[in-house]
């Protein structure tokens, strides 16, 4: 009978030790599943991520180089601006300027 019991002790170990196995092995299992499953998501959160930020910068890369061309014309209607500014303050003064070299040159000094 001590036989016995020891042998049926030694079985319930035994089947307790495979059960404790199966519970080890199913949270590893889940774990790596739950694992599998966060890489995916942060995979893509990452795609997402790298979605947006590559159309903001087309978006600004279009409007960069649409504001080229209305740049280049307003850089050509302040540069034609300040030209015409300097033609008439060069012929307003233009008179005085000649009038004083005039003096200048045909006055003697000793």
């Amino acid at each position: 009978m001590e036989a016995n019991r020891s042998q049926n002790g030694i079985q319930q170990l035994l089947a307790a030790e495979q059960d404790a196995q199966h519970i080890v092995n199913a949270a590893r299992n889940a774990k790596m599943a739950r694992l599998r499953q966060a890489k995916e998501e942060a995979e893509k959160e990452i795609a997402e991520y790298r979605a947006q930020v590559e159309y903001e910068f087309q978006k600004k890369v279009a409007e960069s180089s649409g504001d080229s061309g209305a740049n280049v014309k307003r850089l050509e209607i302040e540069t034609d601006a300040k030209i015409n500014h300097l033609k008439n303050e060069a012929a307003r003064i233009s008179h005085d300027v000649v009038g004083l070299l005039l003096k200048n040159v045909t006055t003697v000094r000793n």
